[in-house]
């Protein structure tokens, strides 16, 4: 038996021309195939159903054919059996075109066509048009009911031929829902601030620098040395949270920051999550850079302490402080040479300026050197892993130097929010809700909430995000966040429950 597709079109002046042209013996495989194709198979029905429009020929009884584009919600044609499709006919434009030709020559041919992928499906058969008076139960099975629209009738297609055509010249087109559902995972956050990934660099085995430039050209927001900006990343879990990361500079011409972030696979998941999902394009909606490591604005000295990953800031401020022509001395630890993101750069940037530290080559900061042997008015900036920076207050103490000279910032969620040696336990008073709860002296005030069943947002557990901020309503408030403005924490009376705690025995919050 032939296959059916061939019968129907291969008729003797299609068999001449073939022959004319010289492709006749190759059509003849199509005449001697045991198959007739002319049944959907779940292939057919499956390409059928994701279908959100096709092109349908009839013939007029002048002989005429007649092209129309039909089109409706994806899966508008149905496949009833496998032999026979359907679809709900709506009213349109009222010229029946179509309709009027299969009254009276009930042959149509469809060509359905999957762009994206460069299929497309010819079919065969014979149409019969029906009203809601005589088959409602059909007319029922035809109707999409997310589509709300008139159905005048129902057009049944009873199939006689199956074929699938040459992908050859198919130009692949997008609707609009598969761009959203392709360019989705390429779009992060709800910050007001659009930021593009222009740039991706490997600075180290586990650093990768990313350029993040205006999403829709749009001036940058001034970010000073010391700044960071809130990035949004995808946990494992679906959920979207905010990481601060540094900026690290401003490359093209100003027109762009610079982040760096070590990939921690031990860490809660967002640098893992920046390392996987921040590809060049992705679109991030950040929030605005945030100031609360701000370099001093007259002409004493400065000494820098970066332990690893915290070089970020402080590369920055280094340049920042060349530039302004104040004295620096860059002291930078790091595991090894090759674990040292920047290093190179930081070397011909600063020359003689930098110190670097490798932990493989049992090199070790002098800590105690570098603070007394520094100017008397010497402003000390560090920013690294807590026992780095447990190290240099406890050091800065001994020496006398005065606190306003020592500015640190940590970069670990764990060293700010962990409670110290001499905390205690606090009454809190949720007012809203009027639970009384005890916070213990190893736990934080947002801890206590959320074990005790009140919904609190919170996102970086870092005190760097300020999403956990809320009113204090009594009680005095040990701000431990490096986030709250000075009107947040005086006027506004806020405090982050990530990682602050009470300086008092008792805190009442607006909760």
């Amino acid at each position: 038996m032939p296959r059916a597709f061939t019968r129907i079109a291969f008729t003797p002046g299609v068999k001449s021309a073939q022959t004319r042209y010289g492709s006749r013996q190759a059509n003849i495989g199509f005449d001697l195939e045991q198959n007739p194709r002319n049944t959907l198979t779940a292939h057919e029905a499956s390409f059928i159903a994701e279908r959100d429009s096709f092109y349908q020929a009839t013939v007029s009884e002048t002989g005429w054919p007649y092209v129309q584009h039909r089109g409706g919600p994806v899966g508008f044609l149905k496949v009833l059996d496998e032999r026979t499709i359907g679809y709900a006919d709506l009213s349109g434009n009222a010229q029946y075109v179509s309709v009027g030709n299969l009254a009276s020559d009930d042959r149509i041919s469809l060509i359905l066509m999957d762009y994206v992928n460069k299929r497309r499906l010819k079919l065969l058969g014979r149409a019969r048009i029906v009203h809601e008076h005589e088959d409602p139960a059909l007319l029922a099975r035809l109707e999409v009911p997310t589509y709300r629209a008139r159905v005048e009738r129902g057009v049944l297609i009873h199939i006689e031929a199956c074929e699938w055509n040459c992908p050859q010249h198919i130009t692949p087109r997008w609707t609009q829902a598969q761009v959203d559902t392709v360019l989705a995972p390429l779009s992060l956050g709800d910050g007001p601030l659009p930021l593009r990934v222009t740039g991706v660099r490997q600075l180290t085995p586990r650093v990768r620098a990313y350029e993040l430039s205006p999403a829709h050209g749009q001036p940058l927001p001034e970010a000073a040395p010391g700044a960071h900006l809130a990035l949004p990343v995808r946990l494992p879990d679906g959920h979207t949270v905010w990481r601060h990361y540094s900026v690290v500079g401003r490359p093209a011409g100003g027109r762009a920051y610079e982040i760096a972030v070590l990939r921690d696979p031990a860490g809660r998941g967002g640098s893992a999550g920046v390392h996987a999902q921040y590809q060049l394009g992705t679109v991030l909606h950040a929030q605005p850079p945030r100031q609360a490591f701000a370099l001093h604005t007259d002409a004493r000295p400065a000494v820098l302490v970066a332990g690893g990953i915290g070089i970020t800031p402080l590369r920055a401020m280094a340049l920042a402080l060349r530039a302004r022509g104040i004295p620096l001395a860059l002291h930078y630890a790091a595991r090894s040479q090759a674990e040292a993101a920047y290093a190179q750069e930081l070397r011909a940037e600063l020359g003689d300026a930098l110190h670097l530290y490798a932990d493989d080559q049992g090199q070790r900061l002098p800590l105690a050197d570098l603070l007394s042997q520094a100017d008397a008015d010497a402003v000390f900036y560090a920013c690294g892993p807590s026992g780095l920076l447990d190290a240099i207050g406890s050091a800065a103490r001994t020496l006398g130097i005065a606190a306003e000279r020592l500015r640190m910032e940590r970069f670990q969620a764990d060293a700010v929010s962990r409670v110290r040696e001499d905390d205690r336990a606090i009454e809190l008073v949720l007012q809203r809700t009027g639970k009384r709860l005890t916070v213990a002296a190893d736990q934080t005030v947002l801890g206590a909430i959320e074990a005790a069943g009140v919904a609190t947002p919170s996102s970086c557990l870092a005190g760097q995000c300020g999403v956990c901020a809320v009113t204090v309503v009594d009680g005095t408030p040990d701000h431990r966040d490096q986030v709250l403005t000075a009107e947040e924490r005086g006027p506004q009376r806020r405090m982050c429950v990530c990682v602050s705690r009470a300086l008092g025995p008792r805190l009442v919050l607006d909760l």
